[in-house]
């Protein structure tokens, strides 16, 4: 859990929650913190080791996106650091209300998990600073620049690049531990649209940090993107050739595991345009 420098001045703490990586940029003025887990109790365990690493205070968050995992430690950081800015594309901040309350209701309706009450003790605290397309942040001696590359695991998305270190911070758009997450809020059909975006801020030099899992490559996030290509290709096939979307997912050829794409499927029927559906075969 303790963080580990991936690259020159950039660190990230791979939490046994969720598999969830927590990120820390290194500047002249201070730290900045991407992502702040899943909630108040687990993130003062990170700044715990935020302060242990010793190289000065958090000035500023990210959120990638609006989900709780991602969010639920902002309020731990703003009593920790005062009142640091936290960025979010605009999206993803005005979403991470509604999600805050769906995942403390998920919580609230399985009273066997353990993380139950930290989560439902968690105040939420969406980002205050938003952006629309790019922002820059100044650091003092580096800049790093958040980037919304389109809609994929969520609307909202943001990746994080670290331009002298040749670093990028991707969140959710690209996950290592597990196929990518298809929730009830994805655009499996623009998902490989927007990793197009993100591999043109990569070299083939860079280390790319999920959201989820080990630290990897350019080349594991084409390949990725092109398994998500497959999901895609094979929605619009199915709905092309007029498929009823309750057999679809039994029908298709797919990348993964079935019961990982229920939500893919029937999201990507609900956003492809009406001349790319037929009839429901009889």
């Amino acid at each position: 859990m303790s963080f580990r420098e991936v690259a020159d001045r950039v660190w990230v703490a791979r939490q046994e929650w969720f598999d969830l990586n927590v990120c820390l940029v290194g500047g002249a003025d201070g730290l900045l913190a991407v992502d702040t887990h899943g909630s108040d109790a687990a993130a003062r365990a990170v700044l715990a080791d935020v302060r242990r690493l010793g190289r000065g205070p958090v000035v500023a968050v990210v959120n990638t996106h609006e989900h709780f995992d991602h969010t639920f430690g902002n309020a731990a950081f703003r009593s920790a650091y005062g009142e640091v800015p936290i960025h979010a594309h605009e999206v993803a901040a005005a979403a991470t209300p509604a999600a805050g309350a769906r995942a403390k209701q998920a919580y609230a309706e399985d009273p066997s998990d353990p993380h139950l009450e930290e989560v439902l003790a968690t105040e939420v605290v969406p980002a205050d600073h938003t952006f629309s397309s790019v922002r820059v942040l100044d650091l003092g001696d580096r800049v790093v620049e958040l980037v919304h590359p389109g809609r994929g695991h969520t609307a909202g998305d943001l990746v994080v690049r670290v331009p002298d270190a040749d670093v990028l911070l991707a969140g959710d758009l690209v996950e290592e531990s597990a196929p990518p997450s298809f929730g009830p809020d994805s655009h499996p059909m623009e998902w490989p649209l927007a990793l197009e975006i993100v591999l043109s801020l990569t070299t083939s030099d860079s280390v790319v940090v999920p959201g989820h899992g080990a630290t990897v490559d350019r080349a594991f996030v084409e390949e990725q993107r092109g398994l998500l290509a497959v999901v895609a290709e094979t929605i619009r096939d199915l709905a092309g050739r007029g498929v009823p979307l309750e057999q679809a997912l039994a029908e298709g050829e797919w990348p993964w595991p079935r019961e990982h794409l229920a939500d893919a499927v029937r999201r990507g029927y609900e956003h492809l345009p009406r001349a790319q559906r037929r009839l429901p075969l009889v």
